[in-house]
């Protein structure tokens, strides 16, 4: 069936997420691709000129999609302690919803090509950026953006495991509420840095 110009290209890269994120980047052909999408091969470079502009603008496509998924309804959510929750159950829904791309976009494939990791690398920087956002201390906003490394790398590091290992749980809500829980008690606790040196200061006798 001839698709018009902008959905063939939508199910170009959602078939080359899935191809990629099984056979990796380099062993993965543009004949590969083209097959499982069920079209020729001048078609696909019709859409892409070569295999490493389709895998960039895979990664480029995969980040917009994890940003948009998260950030949107946490800018909704109705207060501080909700917009905890209700991010990382966006982030894990959307992982676990979207399995492959998030293998692809933190896979070996990735980091070991230097062009590749400076997309997934504005990916995570955006990602913090936006959490570092919604971050309501008495801080700097480097402070914040700390803090919000913090809590994606958290989230990454949950998925990973989630993904790997066939016991843990993947139920968005509940990794959501446990980890919510732990973020946002740590976060009432962060202190402005003056205040947190006076109280230093005062333990140790200075």
């Amino acid at each position: 069936m001839r698709l018009p110009a902008e959905q063939r290209r939508r199910q170009l890269l959602d078939v080359a997420c899935e191809v990629f994120a099984a056979g990796g980047f380099h062993t993965t052909a543009m004949d590969d691709v083209a097959t499982a999408a069920g079209v020729t091969k001048p078609v696909l470079y019709q859409h892409f000129p070569s295999k490493r502009a389709l895998f960039s603008e895979l990664l480029e496509d995969i980040g917009r999609r994890l940003l948009d998924a998260f950030i949107e309804p946490v800018d909704a959510a109705a207060s501080p302690r909700e917009r905890v929750e209700t991010g990382f159950t966006a982030y894990f829904r959307f992982v676990f919803d979207n399995g492959a791309a998030f293998r692809l976009i933190f896979g070996a494939s990735v980091r070991n090509d230097p062009d590749f990791a400076v997309i997934a690398d504005r990916v995570l920087d955006e990602a913090a950026q936006g959490v570092s956002a919604f971050i309501e201390i008495d801080g700097s906003d480097e402070h914040r953006l700390v803090l919000a490394n913090a809590l994606v790398g958290i989230a990454e590091a949950t998925s990973r495991h989630a993904l790997a290992d066939p016991d843990a749980s993947r139920d968005p809500e509940q990794l959501a509420r446990w980890l919510s829980e732990l973020a946002w008690f740590g976060l009432r606790g962060i202190r402005a840095d003056e205040i947190a040196e006076r109280t230093t200061g005062s333990l140790s006798g200075t």
